[in-house]
């Protein structure tokens, strides 16, 4: 991102940070002009973003578009847990947290048990620790009794219960596995999530995400999703992201839906007699296809195109190709407004030359008129 279009996205993102519960406040510095400051904090390429937390500086590497630039600010700065004690303060605090982030609310579970889980994935959730609240709210969010933990993904309308054993491997391995929803929808940012995963991946080839049929089929990898929670199962549409589908050897030829089982780097399995899904009983393919995998009727390929890290740098080297060449251009475009500017120069001098040389020429000969030899008495 260019330093004018960063100084863009800050402006826009300003007056909605600074309202907000605990406002954070944008500043910008020019560092060619304040050198000495640049130098203290360590200022070595611009634009540079750097929080002040209490005074301490500390690097900013998240997204800089102003409506994510927000969104992570907000979920930086908030409470690792936060305590909730009334019905109307869990709901405040769900909408406050939006639908961007998973979000973790322990009704009658301890501070203690979730605060380290909390510090350690706070850029990737909201924790909260309800106190008091109503049979209400035990009817909205579907559990019947305490402790228990509530998993949230808004954005996909999913929901997750945790009734123990509440020992810290058993519940890390929740926290963790419910980061992601049920079956994940495979593009340019969950790309980035799924990095993050140790879990094999169950991926789906469908012609359309947005059709009837895939819709259907998306809720029966859900309810496989819940059963088989050491998988991640994700799925993808041939009209949505034909090049990613293309890496495991399906075109549009190729019959659909697909499924396989993708290990997030350069190999993925395929299952013998399990290659694709007729439309009828799909809930009971599923359950043949990841029989077929544990017990071992594989085929293992190797992709034809990029890992994941592949995809994810070969999109960000794309985008700075584009950067590189935009400023490229804009120094070529300077370069030749000064030449011709250069060039301007001589040319102006010499015209400045021929009128002083013609006023010149001009005078000589009205003197001559005005004084002729033969004028001249004695």
């Amino acid at each position: 991102m260019t330093i004018l279009a960063s100084l863009l996205q800050l402006d826009a993102a300003a007056p909605i940070l600074a309202q907000l519960p605990e406002p954070i406040m944008i500043a910008k510095v020019n560092a060619d002009k304040f050198t000495r400051l640049a130098s203290r904090y360590e200022i070595d390429g611009f634009p540079t973003l750097k929080l002040f937390m209490h005074g301490i500086p500390i690097e900013y590497s998240g997204p800089r578009k102003s409506d994510l630039l927000v969104r992570f600010l907000k979920k930086f700065v908030a409470q690792d847990v936060s305590i909730l004690e009334s019905d109307s303060a869990i709901s405040n605090f769900v909408e406050t947290a939006g639908t961007h982030f998973p979000i973790y609310i322990g009704f009658g579970l301890n501070e203690s048990m979730i605060s380290g889980f909390a510090m350690k994935y706070k850029k990737k959730a909201w924790f909260s620790v309800a106190k008091d609240f109503s049979e209400e709210v035990m009817v909205l969010y579907d559990f019947d009794k305490v402790p228990a933990l509530v998993a949230l993904h808004p954005s996909y309308n999913e929901q997750s219960i945790f009734y123990g054993p509440f020992e810290e491997g058993f519940l890390e391995d929740f926290i963790k596995q419910h980061l992601l929803p049920l079956s994940i929808p495979i593009n340019f940012d969950t790309l980035k999530l799924l990095k993050d995963d140790e879990r094999k991946i169950v991926l789906t080839i469908v012609e359309d995400e947005s059709e009837e049929k895939s819709v259907k089929l998306i809720n029966l990898l859900k309810a496989a999703a819940s059963a088989n929670h050491d998988l991640v199962f994700g799925y993808v549409g041939m009209k949505q992201w034909e090049d990613f589908a293309e890496t495991f050897e399906v075109n549009k030829k190729s019959k659909l839906p697909t499924m396989i089982v993708w290990d997030g780097d350069e190999e993925y399995y395929s299952v013998i007699g399990s290659e694709s899904l007729d439309e009828e009983d799909q809930g009971s393919q599923i359950t043949r296809f990841l029989e077929g995998y544990r017990e071992g009727r594989t085929v293992q390929k190797r992709i034809s195109g990029l890992s994941l890290m592949g995809y994810i740098n070969s999109l960000i080297t794309i985008r700075t190709v584009y950067l590189v060449i935009f400023v490229i251009a804009v120094i070529m475009l300077i370069q030749t407004i000064n030449k011709e500017d250069d060039n301007d120069v001589p040319r102006r001098r010499r015209a400045r030359d021929r009128v002083d040389n013609a006023s010149s020429s001009a005078t000589e000969s009205e003197s001559e008129e005005m004084y002729r030899p033969e004028d001249k008495e004695d």
